[in-house]
């Protein structure tokens, strides 16, 4: 593997111009996934789930140029988030957090992440331990979702003393829920009175995002003393424990996006997502740095090589099992991708995001 700043650097500057050119493309909407052939998008109003991935691309591109113009979209499409604040859902941890983290002193960044820390405290089920999945996006609002963890720890630790122990609370949670026996992630329990807890069919076990989403969670509360103080030696376990899945000799570096289809598309925005996941595992003391920090780069590296083509990381897979986008450049693909290159050269600090 060669050094980062023979390749690293140059991907970063792919991936933020085709920012630029998604931006004109698309507008006041948000990005979602683009076609492999032409690289047209398919965009949203709102920008669902994903939006906050999008303003956070537009974060890092701000910060890459420097530039005015930049810095004023990244602000106006992070203003047009403001809407999911009172939005009944888990992602607003995705949504609100990394489309507010990399805004620096941007004060209607900051306000709006005041606004959504106080949102999601007041949306903790205190007989649950967690913040519902919610009702959003249609289906049972009683869910514990993998991805209703990242983001999430975050914005509720901003929110003092008392977000500290939501946050505590809703990651741990999650983790007794999430995590079956044999190492297996079981990314997604539904919640009755009658039965309790029970797993869902869909994302089923072999989801590729779903251990990247809780590796990525760990990771970031270990950074985070409020939180991480709370169950230090678990935090640390499971972290390892997670990181295993993606360092252990054989393993792919990029993964299929379902196990149970193993001639189905790969998923190279879970691989993003792992690499910077281990780089803030790399950055935590007693973890396995080099590993960790040697195995992130080589994912990164793997991607840039291999699936990124005019700054579109390729070859993602937004839903396997109903054929939705399943070799496309999605929009959390590139945004985890430029956030693993821009630690790797050194534009963001990765603890901070």
């Amino acid at each position: 593997m060669t050094t980062p700043s023979s390749w690293a650097g140059r991907a970063l500057a792919d991936v933020l111009d085709r920012a630029a050119v998604t931006r004109a493309e698309t507008g006041d909407r948000f990005p979602l996934y683009a076609d492999p052939d032409t690289g047209r998008w398919t965009t949203t109003g709102r920008g669902a789930w994903t939006g906050g991935f999008w303003a956070g691309l537009l974060w890092l591109r701000a910060r890459h140029t420097g530039g005015a113009q930049d810095r004023a979209a990244a602000s106006a499409c992070t203003a047009r988030l403001a809407e999911w604040v009172e939005a009944d859902t888990a992602t607003r941890g995705l949504i609100l957090w990394y489309g507010t983290a990399l805004a620096d002193a941007d004060t209607g960044a900051r306000e709006l992440r005041t606004r959504a820390a106080k949102a999601a405290l007041a949306a903790l089920d205190p007989e649950l331990g967690l913040v519902p999945w919610g009702s959003a996006f249609g289906g049972p609002r009683l869910l514990a979702r993998a991805d209703g963890v990242p983001g999430m720890v975050a914005l509720l630790a901003a929110g003092g003393p008392q977000g500290a122990r939501a946050a505590a609370s809703h990651l741990h949670r999650h983790l007794d829920l999430c995590l079956g026996g044999g190492g297996r992630v079981v990314p997604a329990r539904e919640f009755t009175a009658e039965a309790g807890w029970q797993a869902c069919e869909e994302p089923a076990s072999g989801w590729s995002r779903g251990g990247a989403w809780l590796l990525l969670a760990v990771a970031d509360a270990l950074h985070r003393p409020e939180v991480a103080r709370r169950a230090p030696e678990r935090l640390a376990a499971v972290a390892e424990r997670l990181a295993d899945a993606w360092t252990r000799p054989g393993t792919p570096l990029v993964p299929l996006a379902d196990e149970a289809q193993p001639a189905g598309p790969l998923d190279t925005s879970a691989a993003a997502i792992a690499a910077v996941a281990l780089l803030k595992l790399a950055c935590v003391p007693g973890c396995r740095a080099a590993q960790y920090a040697y195995r992130a780069a080589a994912i990164l590296e793997r991607l840039v090589g291999e699936h990124l083509t005019r700054g579109m990381l390729l070859d993602g897979c937004y839903d396997a099992g109903q054929g939705v986008a399943v070799r496309h450049e999605l929009i959390w693909g590139d945004f985890f991708l430029a956030l693993g290159l821009s630690a790797l050269t050194g534009l963001v600090g990765i603890r901070d995001v």
